[in-house]
């Protein structure tokens, strides 16, 4: 206990001087009790990903082999740009939050960095947006246009 602070706050049993308080942790369940909160939805929602990569220059030729394996790889990648070094992915992402949503972005290039012959660059950038941040996005002007065409280009 710090010196001048009292035994006991409300009414719970004091400790001897030096004793650890213990912690407890709280579940996220526990946060939500009683049937007039809100409890929230574990259920997937879709992310719209832009990933970012840069790093030495690499041939052209090099770079999109690589990008057209991961997309072979993950259908689900929307399009990829790129130049020499430098690249962007664009795909959307199943995920119950933003949290995991942005995890598994940022595994993406490094975990399938050999497999696919991506070049050796590190991540620099990452965008993760709900879909209708993203559809309103688009609506009002903001951001880039919806993936078309599909694939793999270069910038």
């Amino acid at each position: 206990m710090r010196p001048g602070t009292p035994a006991s706050r409300g009414g719970g049993t004091s400790r001897a001087a030096g004793e650890e308080r213990a912690l407890t942790s709280v579940t996220a369940s526990d946060t939500y009790e009683g049937d007039s909160a809100e409890k929230p939805q574990d259920l997937p929602r879709l992310w719209h990903i832009t990933l970012s990569v840069s790093g030495p220059e690499t041939p052209l030729s090099e770079v999109r082999r690589g990008l057209e394996q991961l997309a072979h790889d993950h259908p689900f990648l929307l399009t990829s740009r790129y130049a020499d070094d430098h690249a962007e992915i664009r795909y959307w992402e199943e995920a119950r939050d933003l949290h995991d949503a942005a995890a598994v972005a940022l595994r993406l290039w490094g975990e399938h960095r050999r497999t696919a012959g991506l070049p050796p660059w590190e991540i620099v950038g990452l965008e993760v947006i709900d879909r209708q941040t993203y559809h309103q996005r688009i609506a009002e002007g903001y951001g880039p246009p919806p993936a078309t065409p599909v694939g793999v280009h270069p910038f």
